[in-house]
């Protein structure tokens, strides 16, 4: 999952990114702000990354993944997004993702990044 994100983030396909996250609107995502739902993920997504310099080259580096029962999961991990200076320079950060499985596989219900 973490490999399709990081593909389709360094194609500049925010949509497809998006597709890992659970389409439905008790989803959350927090950052700086919290955001509900997967249009929303995907709103904010593209008003923060809304440039190719913005959006940079993004890597994941997985910390840990535990199983929360058979249909749930955690992941902790690290982001490294590469940029220009106009793009808004190296940014790096952690994450903890909620999965749960269902029909279309593993999809994230829960996204905290810092």
């Amino acid at each position: 999952m973490l490999e399709v994100q990081s593909a389709a983030w360094n194609r500049g396909d925010l949509e497809t990114f998006v597709e890992t996250y659970e389409n439905s609107p008790s989803i959350t995502f927090l950052g700086k702000e919290l955001s509900h739902g997967r249009d929303a993920v995907l709103a904010r997504y593209k008003r923060t990354y809304n440039t190719p310099e913005k959006m940079g080259k993004l890597r994941f580096e997985v910390l840990s993944y535990r199983a929360l029962g058979a249909d749930h999961a955690m992941v902790l991990g690290k982001f490294y997004l590469t940029r220009t200076a106009a793009g808004g320079g190296d940014a790096s950060g952690h994450f903890t993702l909620i999965l749960r499985k269902g029909k279309d596989g593993w999809k994230i219900v829960h996204d905290h990044t810092s």
